[in-house]
């Protein structure tokens, strides 16, 4: 792994930590953090009552460069990992959903609720 990818994968991995524990905050319990799956990886599943969250990440040192970090190829990368794992932590009656966290130092996190239905 190259220094650079190595640097990027820190950062990622602190981006997800800090996003789990602002997830908490907001009354959500983590079930999973990066589940790989043959189609991708998700970032974060997360619980709230009767909807199960699952949650792509995103950090950039700019908060400029949020606003391309999330496109629909990367979130139909997320939604068909979802697919393959979706089941492992759903139960009958459950909601699921699709969000992305987008996290910048400095900055209070965004989060687009439902980003696979909104086509963020």
């Amino acid at each position: 792994m190259t220094r650079h990818r190595a640097r990027a994968e820190s950062r990622g991995r602190r981006g997800e930590t800090l996003a789990a524990w602002y997830l908490r905050l907001c009354g959500w319990r983590i079930l999973a953090r990066r589940v790989k799956t043959p189609r991708g990886e998700v970032d974060l599943v997360a619980r709230r009552g009767r909807t199960v969250c699952f949650v792509e990440v995103k950090w950039r040192a700019d908060p400029a460069d949020l606003a391309l970090a999330i496109d629909a190829w990367r979130l139909r990368r997320v939604a068909a990992a979802v697919e393959a794992i979706a089941h492992r932590y759903t139960r009958p009656g459950d909601s699921a959903r699709i969000d992305v966290l987008l996290l910048s130092p400095g900055q209070w996190p965004r989060r687009i609720a439902n980003a696979w239905q909104s086509g963020a």
